[in-house]
């Protein structure tokens, strides 16, 4: 069973279809106990840092996900739930995130460039990472952010080019993360998911 789980924020609907789509069984919960027995966790995660964190808060998830993460199990975050595995976040100055993974959330410079980065823009995989398997090394991916993970280059997993060459995606051991959304990206991004759900 994947479970997604229901902090108040996130595509959720979506994400359940797309995972469906897959042929496995997911569910959205906001139940820790439900948390802890899933096969794998995806975290989504849309709107402010700040905001998604005290969701996760309020209703006492926030340690039942950093257990999960720690479990070894399969982990996926989506959008702000990649960018909330990181310490901090310029958009949320004074806001703990979970602190799973080295780096921090940056807002993009200002390059005359449309903030935030809207619409499809293709990856630039970096190195081999379960997600991508069977992808191409450009493949189109949607994406709606205006901050992105200044993260270590041994576990950024793809970029994407918007004014700098950012990070995309992450991944280190059994926790990997979109900075796009897999559920708006088409038949690239259902492969994606479906990658992650069936990577034992």
């Amino acid at each position: 069973m994947i479970a997604i789980v229901d902090y108040g924020v996130g595509n959720l609907h979506s994400v359940l279809k797309a995972v469906e789509k897959s042929g496995l069984k997911a569910m959205v919960t906001a139940d820790a106990r439900e948390i802890e027995k899933a096969d794998k966790l995806i975290l989504p995660g849309v709107g402010s840092f700040g905001h998604c964190m005290a969701n996760l808060r309020s209703r006492a998830l926030e340690e039942a996900v950093i257990d999960y993460a720690r479990s070894g199990r399969g982990f996926l975050g989506i959008c702000v739930g990649l960018q909330m595995l990181f310490a901090e976040s310029e958009e949320s100055p004074g806001v703990k995130g979970l602190g799973l993974l080295e780096g921090r959330v940056r807002k993009f410079a200002d390059k005359g460039l449309k903030i935030p980065h809207i619409g499809w823009n293709n990856l630039e995989i970096c190195k081999p990472a379960s997600l991508y398997s069977g992808l191409g090394e450009k493949e189109f991916v949607y994406f709606v952010h205006s901050y992105y993970a200044d993260a270590p280059e041994d576990i950024v997993t793809a970029k994407v080019h918007y004014g700098d060459l950012v990070t995309a995606s992450v991944q280190k051991g059994n926790i990997c993360a979109t900075q796009f959304h897999p559920e708006k990206s088409s038949d690239i991004g259902l492969k994606i998911l479906a990658n992650f759900c069936k990577e034992q």
